[in-house]
This record gives structure tokens, sequence and C-alpha cells, in this order.
């Protein structure tokens, strides 16, 4: 693999990101392109990019409200990027700054809430009330 991206980097990223959205309902993971997808129905909310036309990295872009990138990108330039293809998704850089796992677990959320219906997201809520919304690590 090309740069500072290895298979084993991969597999750990691609476990921890599975167990984050394997918590949300619906949440599937499929290989595609040489990446990994992450659906909802057939609707993507996540894309685990790995060394995405040869730029060595490992990265995350995920689904996300308007004005949500910005809001991350001022907050930490080093983390957060403007993902290519996709607008209006967050990219996350999972390498070269120590992800925050806690984070990353709440925008996939976030993605997921964007793109499940009402009646899921409600069952979600009322499954999960008192034990907050985001996940962790």
């Amino acid at each position: 693999m090309a740069g500072g991206c290895t298979d084993a980097d991969v597999e750990r990223v691609r476990g921890r990101l599975a167990k984050l959205a394997g918590g949300l309902p619906g949440v599937v993971d499929e290989d595609s392109f040489g990446h990994v997808g992450f659906m909802v129905g057939r609707k993507r909310i996540a894309w685990l990019l790995i060394d995405h036309h040869g730029d060595g990295r490992l990265t995350l872009a995920v689904k996300a409200p308007p004005g949500e990138l910005e809001t991350l990108m001022a907050a930490d330039p080093a983390r957060y990027f403007r993902p290519a293809y996709v607008k209006s998704w967050v990219g996350v850089e999972l390498l070269e700054v120590e992800p925050d796992w806690a984070e990353i677990g709440a925008l996939l959320e976030q993605a997921w809430r964007m793109t499940a219906g009402k009646r899921a997201v409600a069952a979600y809520d009322a499954e999960h009330s008192g034990r907050g919304q985001a996940h962790g690590p």
C-alpha cells in the first residue's frame, strides 16, 4: 500500500468503524471500488477511503448536514477536511492525527439519522433513552 497506510492500519480502523456503525440499526459495510462503504439500505452514509487515487492516506468521508464541515475544519483543520467528489460530507484523517473515536461515532450516528426513516430513528431513540445518543469508542 502506498504512503503510510498499511494493511494492518486498514484492518484496525475498519474494525473500529464497523463496531461504531454496527450499533446503528440497518447499517452494513461493503467492499466497493477498493474502499469500504457503510450503507443504510441502498444509501451510503460513509466511506472508508483507502489510498484514494494513490494518495497513501486512510480517511473517512461521512455524510453531514450543511455547515458541519466548515465548523469542524475551523476547530481542527489537521483532523477534518473537504473530501473530493461529495458535497456536504466531512473528511476525517485517520492516520496522520489520532482519531477522536467518540466524535467519529457521533458523526456516523448523525449521518445515520439523516438517512434512516423517522420510525427507525424514533425506535432507536426509545431503545437508547437515558444512555445518550452518541456512541463511544
